[in-house]
């Protein structure tokens, strides 16, 4: 086994690696690194490890690939308890798909936090626990928030794809969650948080212990992780969906008092008029208790009756143990259940006769409570006396076990290891607020008042039993609702997804020969895969008899077989110009029981030219096979954004073929899209009244594939003591990409390009309309991002005052380009509102005995976001791009900085306490109407990776 080399370059390479460390909160390694700086010798006594990125053990940890690490350390310093939170202040993620204020979001993934790398997105980033594979959704996301995070001893963060080593999903990079695994012991720790406004609490408490011998070692563990919610109307800059852009823009339209449409005019309930307030409402059988059309004050502010950040509680139990067979050969097995429920609430649902258009729903002409008797009405209502509030449980098993041992052959150690690993993950949802609409028929059905005095369903000569049916006076607002009937309209629903997946492992590693730079290593490895999974939804919304939009099963299954090999050639070494040479090699051959076969290589070299210089670069091919939801979707409602191309006004007829195409399907030249929930404007699309089906899973779907490259510097001069520094250059692109098509693309392929299969996903009314658009995945178009990287790391002379240690963490982003087909236009949307050029992050760390204090500064650069209007909130009007996603004009929003401060003490009976504060003056994030255009953002219009407003924390850690 060959040394560790104890040179300067090694420590800088070692401080890069822990560069995200510096990236969260100011945290250090320097420490770690100078000590064994000061202490060759107890450096070299360093096993040989496995960093991210590669399979090859080795003592030297200068890779190629560009790896950050973040220690238990690190993590405390940052005050947040959640590993989501946590990687989210890396400076290379993006804004996550699930946010926790994304509350309109329907997806069983609602409630956890994923890990968007570069803004390729969750499901293209690999993360594994102990470097195996973690449990996934069926649509391929990861929820990081599952692991507790006193649990972590380290987590290393790859920057570049690693397809060649780990296999599907490590295209933007890899999460490798590494957990504690030897303790002597044990230890508790608590944490205790909130906002300055009173709400936000966070609270985290664990409990460790663990036996260590020369034979064997054990550890268990147990956590609880609690996050109180954060309503929108508790703060002036989220109780509004825009912001201060405009306070009443955001209204909704379909307010709590109750309209009904009669001989062409709108009804309105007579209220208070604050349309803040539910009203009182009124004896609604008189049509003169309405007012007729819809005033400004008949609005509902929506947001009021939303979460802001939505409540999340962890429970895991977690043991780990091993035990050394013989010297040669150890018996590993880990164990972990971890239990998240989380909810979400939004206002209640804005109730319309049509809001199934396959099962209308009118006020009946016999209701006791219909103002115009004899004539059904149509009407919409919001139901603000129930809120819709979606509860979710997401259940998580992990189970590993196997064998690992060393031998040594041809003069070399060896390494190898067999297992297997078990995941499985469980949703179960409850939602409450929808509404039963077979109910509601009844409920809204012929009714009168009984010789009790009791309005009952059904008619004098036929009642219906009130155990059977109570009337609803949906035209009577709030005041007007009982508890029974809201009971009796209010739909229960219930859902459950399932994903498990059996994971069957094998690997070598070992030195064959010797080269004039060092040993030529290899690895090599096979690995089984069974993926399987289910998503039953609620029964009654799925026939789409509620006002939830209705979705089909899924359930499908597939198997993967895998073998892989990596080389390691350390070519020259101490020659002027070349302190070291290597070359790295790896490739992996993947076969799919549904598509087929891929390979996939990985070219990577380091070069040290001389001591305080180290040169690296990656070349890789990656991919990315299509989920178990891609394949098998049983797809969902929706009311798609489109532009019919055969509308004589704003569509494609000046297109010949197009022309040619809508005239053939028997539509006139005139002919008008008019089935839309607003006006026609030229250049928008509009919202279809008449639902779609989407997600639709396609079983011919190929994996995505992707090309990385990356080029990168470590320096440490020997002229500046201290001072690390590196600088990586990172270009990754994604073709082939799977995506959900829209209506858009579905019609332009029919009418446009004349392709028969699309021309047979939709049909046509009798006026023309399109209705039963079903639109599912296809591999379409391409996304390429490229930036740099920048880490700087400084640790001072001591003083007599104590030691610092400075740190800096940059990206810029180049470009972010994409193109929705290969023929499509390039859109980049570099520079705009979710893809800052700049994301930084500076620390500065100070210890002295006992005491210690780190200082973090996050900063998130300027960006352009959609104009409100031509006058207002519209710096930029004339500002016009191709690039530009949505027309002329730009408002540029300023940078935005977060000041985060902690003081800590280590106290003499091996305890530690630590105060600090996150968002240390009270910086409020800017509003942006993209956080809520793009939905990231669904209950308003601020940044949900930012700060709600100053945040207090204390922790106490005592070992024992």
């Amino acid at each position: 086994m060959k040394h560790y080399q104890n040179s300067k370059l090694s420590v800088a390479v070692r401080l890069g690696l822990a560069m995200g460390a510096f990236a969260v909160a100011g945290s250090v390694f320097a420490q770690d690194a100078g000590d064994a700086q000061a202490n060759p010798d107890s450096a070299k006594k360093l096993e040989t490890i496995t960093v991210t990125g590669s399979r090859i053990r080795s003592v030297d940890v200068e890779t190629a690939q560009p790896v950050i690490t973040l220690s238990q350390a690190d993590i405390q310093k940052t005050g947040l308890t959640n590993v989501g939170d946590i990687l989210q202040n890396l400076t290379i993620t993006g804004q996550p798909t699930f946010s926790k204020a994304a509350v309109l979001t329907s997806n069983t993934e609602e409630g956890g936090q994923y890990v968007n790398l570069y803004n390729l997105g969750e499901n293209r980033t690999l993360v594994l626990v102990n470097g195996k594979r973690w449990m996934t959704s069926l649509n391929g996301y990861t929820d990081v928030s599952t692991i507790p995070a006193t649990l972590i001893d380290r987590i290393e963060i790859l920057k570049d794809g690693a397809s060649s080593i780990y296999g599907s999903d490590a295209v933007a990079g890899v999460v490798n969650i590494i957990l504690k695994d030897r303790v002597n012991g044990a230890s508790v720790s608590g944490s205790v948080g909130q906002n300055q406004g009173g709400d936000g609490r966070q609270q985290a408490y664990s409990f460790t212990v663990g036996s260590t011998t020369d034979k064997s070692s054990l550890v268990f563990a147990a956590t609880y992780n609690k996050t109180d919610p954060v309503w929108a109307k508790s703060r002036d800059f989220t109780r509004y969906t825009y912001g201060d852009f405009d306070q009443s823009a955001g209204y909704s339209g379909t307010g709590p008092w109750g309209r009904f449409t009669y001989n062409g005019d709108k009804y309105v309930l007579n209220h208070t008029g604050d349309p803040n307030h539910i009203g009182t409402g009124a004896d609604s059988r008189d049509i003169n208790n309405y007012h007729v059309g819809v005033e400004d004050n008949d609005y509902f502010n929506a947001t009021n009756q939303m979460m802001e950040q939505l409540p999340t509680e962890l429970k895991s139990i977690f043991t780990e143990g091993s035990y050394n067979l013989t010297d040669k050969v150890t018996f590993k097995a880990t164990g972990m259940y971890a239990e998240r429920n989380s909810s979400t609430q939004v206002a209640g649902y804005p109730l319309t006769s049509t809001s199934q258009p396959d099962f209308p729903v009118y006020v009946s002409g016999q209701s006791y409570y219909n103002p115009v008797p004899g004539t059904d009405l149509s009407f919409a209502r919001r139901i603000t006396e129930l809120p819709r509030v979606t509860s979710e449980s997401a259940k998580s098993l992990h189970f590993d076990a196997g064998f690992e041992g060393n031998f040594d052959f041809l003069d070399h150690p060896w390494n190898w290891d067999a297992g297997f690993a078990y995941n499985k993950y469980d949703v179960d949802i409850s939602g409450t607020g929808n509404i039963n609409l077979l109910n509601l028929k009844q409920a809204l059905g012929p009714s009168f008042l009984n010789s009790q005095g009791v309005v009952q369903c059904g008619t004098a000569a036929n009642p219906i039993a009130l155990s059977q049916c109570v009337p609803f006076n949906i035209l009577g607002g709030p005041s007007a609702s009982t508890r029974d009937a809201l009971n009796y309209i209010m739909a229960r629903e219930q859902s459950t997804a399932q994903s498990i997946t059996k994971d069957f492992t094998a690997n070598i590693t070992g030195g064959l020969f010797e080269l004039p730079g060092g040993t030529f290593s290899f690895a090599a490895g096979i690995e089984h895969r069974d993926n399987s999974g289910y998503d039953t939804p609620d029964e009654l919304a799925s026939a789409g008899y509620t006002t939830d939009l209705a979705a089909g099963p899924t359930t499908g299954s597939y198997t993967t077989n895998e073998a892989y090999i990596e080389l390691n050639a350390p070519l020259l070494k101490d020659l002027p110009g070349a302190k070291s040479l290597a070359l790295d090699v790896a490739s992996r051959y993947s076969h799919y029981s549904n598509f087929g076969s891929t390979t996939n290589n990985k070219y990577s070299f380091t070069w040290s030219p001389f001591d305080d210089l180290l040169v690296r670069g990656t070349f890789a091919k990656g991919f990315r096979a299509p989920t178990l939801g891609d394949l098998f979707g049983g797809g969902s409602q929706t009311f798609d954004q489109y532009t019919d191309p055969c509308d004589a006004q704003y569509g494609s007829l000046s297109n010949a073929t197009v022309a040619a195409n809508c005239k053939a399907a028997g539509l006139s030249p005139n002919f008008r899209q008019t089935d839309t929930a607003g006006n026609p404007v030229k250049g928008q699309n509009q919202q279809s009244t008449t639902p779609f089906v989407t997600g639709a899973g396609n079983a011919y779907l190929q994996p995505e594939h992707s090309t990385t490259r990356t080029l990168g510097l470590v320096y440490s001069p020997h002229y500046v003591d201290g001072l690390d520094m590196t600088l990586d250059y990172y270009d990754i692109k994604i073709t082939n990409e799977i995506q959900a098509i829209d209506a858009n693309y579905v019609l332009d392929q029919c009418y446009q390009y004349s392709v028969q299969e699309f021309c047979s996903a939709f049909q046509r009314d009798a006026n023309g309309q399109v209705v039963n658009l079903h639109r599912g995945n296809a591999n379409l178009g391409w996304i390429e991002t490229t930036g740099y990287n920048l880490g700087v790391n400084y640790r001072l002379p001591a003083f007599s005052f104590g030691k610092f240690v400075f740190n800096m963490n940059v990206n810029y982003l180049d470009d972010w380009k994409q193109a929705s087909t290969n023929d499509a236009p390039t859109i980049n949307y570099a520079g705009q509102y979710g893809y800052q050029h700049w994301r930084a992050n500076l620390g500065l760390d100070w210890t002295q005995g006992n005491w210690g204090a780190t200082w973090g500064i996050r900063y998130f650069g300027s960006y352009l976001d959609q104009c409100w209007d031509a006058t207002t909130h519209c710096n930029m009007p004339n500002y016009t791009s191709v690039n530009w996603g949505y027309g002329t004009g730009a408002n540029r929003m300023g940078a935005v900085v977060f000041n985060d401060a902690q003081v800590r003490y280590q106290l003499p009976w091996k305890g530690q306490v630590a105060v600090g504060m996150r968002n240390m003056f009270d910086k409020h994030p800017p509003n942006s109407i993209n956080a809520y255009v793009l939905g990231y953002n669904s209950s308003g219009s601020v940044d949900p990776t930012m700060d709600l407003g100053r945040y207090f924390y204390v922790q106490y850690n005592q070992q024992f």
